[in-house]
């Protein structure tokens, strides 16, 4: 069997973070998303739509040419990018949608899931002054943060079958295989460098991975979104990932993990370095482009 897919699931750390916005539980205390678990608490993440604009970005500061935005061509309709993945690398990854007479669709070959945090939210606040636009005599605005401090899992699968190949007649994509390729490799490179272009003036935080667990597959399947852990002391649940793999061996072609060494209180022995396992991810597309 052909592999089809490479999915990769990775652990960071916000030691003082506000990685995503929400709605305003009040005026003056700008809320950060949270989603409320079976056991009763809540515990903050950070959308998917947030990561995908996230994993744009850093694709434009390595050198790639993104495609712009343009305005509906229907009342009332959304705005949408230029729609040319044979031009542009974006709507290659990312997909788009144009609604017109006839409309253009590109189902995004690139899965994220929200990035979630493995710890509960503790209630902090960041207390804040907003001296902007204050005229001398008046009174600044008072305003407080939610924010947060913990280890964060996230998911990301690339249909490595559909990179550069169309799933529709309505747009032109037909990519050499040394185009794939190199697509696929730039986003590798996006991926290990990941960092939030939002709420990063007063809250900078480095997002990128920190651990992985990454499998080439023969199938479609996020086989570790929920099976890469840390227990109380912070440690990996390494016997968690072994039985994945062990559970999955019929489905997996290449499996590869890897940690930024020292950053947990004990390294997994199994593991490669960070730089060591996204170069060995890039050498499994050798065999398939």
């Amino acid at each position: 069997m052909q592999a089809k897919c490479l999915t990769i699931t990775y652990l960071t750390k916000a030691s003082y973070a506000s990685l995503n916005g929400s709605d305003k539980e009040a005026d003056n205390i700008s809320s950060i998303k949270k989603i409320q678990a079976a056991d009763g608490k809540e515990y903050p993440y950070k959308s998917s739509q947030a990561i995908r604009r996230d994993l744009r970005e850093q694709l434009a500061v390595l050198g790639e040419k993104l495609s712009e935005s343009t305005e509906a061509k229907q009342d009332k309709g959304a705005t949408s990018t230029q729609c040319k993945p044979q031009e542009y690398i974006d709507d290659d990854l990312f997909g788009f949608m144009q609604a017109d007479k006839e409309t253009i669709k590109r189902t995004s070959p690139v899965r994220v899931s929200p990035l979630i945090s493995l710890e509960e939210y503790r209630g902090e606040l960041d207390f804040a002054t907003n001296y902007m636009g204050v005229k001398a005599g008046g009174n600044p605005n008072i305003f407080e943060s939610e924010i947060h401090s913990g280890i964060y899992r996230g998911t990301i699968l690339i249909e490595l079958d559909r990179i550069g190949v169309a799933d529709a007649s309505t747009y032109k994509l037909d990519l050499e295989a040394a185009e794939k390729k190199r697509r696929v490799g730039v986003l590798l490179d996006a991926i290990q460098n990941l960092w939030g272009v939002g709420r990063q003036s007063r809250f900078l935080a480095d997002i990128s991975p920190k651990f992985i667990c990454a499998g080439l597959m023969a199938v479609k399947n996020p086989i570790f979104l929920e099976c890469l852990d840390v227990d109380a002391q912070g440690i990996v649940k390494i016997g968690l990932i072994e039985s994945t793999i062990k559970d999955f061996s019929n489905v997996i072609k290449e499996t590869v993990i890897g940690e930024r060494k020292g950053f947990f209180p004990e390294d997994t022995m199994q593991a490669l370095t960070m730089g060591e396992a996204f170069g060995k991810m890039k050498a499994w597309l050798d065999g398939i482009y």
